[in-house]
């Protein structure tokens, strides 16, 4: 039986992004790829990403995020589970901000309103080593990377890169309909270009105070929303003059509100929604101990 087995978890959303959040400060335990897979493949356990809480590694911080796709994947950045952890550590207290630390270093979230939370989420990494790439690329803002359907269609091309803690590629479109993102994410997620794999995403110039964007993430498919991506399109799009450096970003499961400071921090402002309570049964790992 996996020691997991019976401890509690947190289902939410952060604009939709399905995240579920384990507490495990103070227990020794720790998650494998393969039991992350697990308990995103029971049916009302199914996760986008799952916020594994460890004990804090630096002082003034109240964990140490461990970040699970849904493949068993982790990666350094998710900006809507981070949302979700503030909302889950800071009921149980006073106080109105709280620090967390991941992979990508460290993150100050703030409460907005009883549901709603700001995340700062660093700094952008802009340059090709950073991304990373396994080519150069003189300009970030645009490189040379083509895609055509199989079948024939539009091609997408030259997207803007940046690192928001994970890689992101973003195609400027003027129109989703022609572009199925479920036969183009998971090609370009997985091109030679992308040493580690990317999220690829499709960004619509509204206004310069709006983006609307879908999202093929890494490791978890078509998503509802993705924090990461709406900071690295609003990066993106500043950068290629298509916007200020504040934005609201509509995704499909709700808006984000992303500002690139001056001092060069991205911030990102939404909102979180608590589903419900569980446990973790021993029959989610049960084909692991078969």
């Amino acid at each position: 039986m996996s020691p997991l087995s019976g401890r509690r978890v947190v289902r939410m959303n952060g604009a939709g992004n399905e995240i579920l959040v384990l507490d495990l400060r103070a227990s020794g335990l720790a998650v494998s790829p393969a039991e992350a897979r697990a308990i995103a493949r029971a049916p009302r356990l199914k996760f986008d990403q799952l916020m594994v809480l460890e004990d804090p590694r630096s002082a003034g911080t109240s964990a140490f995020m461990r970040i699970f796709n849904a493949d068993g994947s982790q990666s350094a950045a998710c900006g809507n589970g981070t949302r979700c952890v503030a909302f889950a550590l800071l009921r149980e207290g006073e106080g109105e901000a709280v620090a967390l630390e991941t992979q990508a270093g460290r993150l100050a979230c703030r409460r907005l309103a009883p549901l709603r939370f700001s995340v700062e989420m660093g700094r952008p990494r802009l340059r090709d080593a950073e991304i990373p790439l396994s080519r150069p690329a003189p300009d970030t803002r645009a490189i040379e990377l083509f895609w055509t359907p199989p079948g024939g269609g539009p091609a997408l091309r030259r997207p803007a890169v940046v690192n928001m803690g994970n890689p992101h590629a973003i195609f400027f479109v003027e129109d989703f309909a022609p572009y199925d993102l479920a036969v183009a994410g998971p090609a370009l997620e997985h091109d030679p270009i992308f040493p580690e794999r990317a999220n690829i995403s499709l960004a619509k110039i509204v206004s310069p105070e709006r983006i609307e964007l879908r999202v093929w993430e890494r490791g978890v498919g078509l998503t509802l929303a993705c924090g990461s991506a709406a900071c690295a399109a609003l990066v993106a799009a500043a950068r290629r003059g298509l916007t200020g450096r504040r934005a609201t970003v509509v995704l499909p499961g709700g808006e984000l509100e992303i500002e690139w400071r001056a001092d060069d921090l991205v911030v990102m402002a939404g909102p979180v929604e608590l589903e419900f309570e569980t446990v973790l049964e021993p029959s989610v790992f049960a084909d692991l101990y078969a």
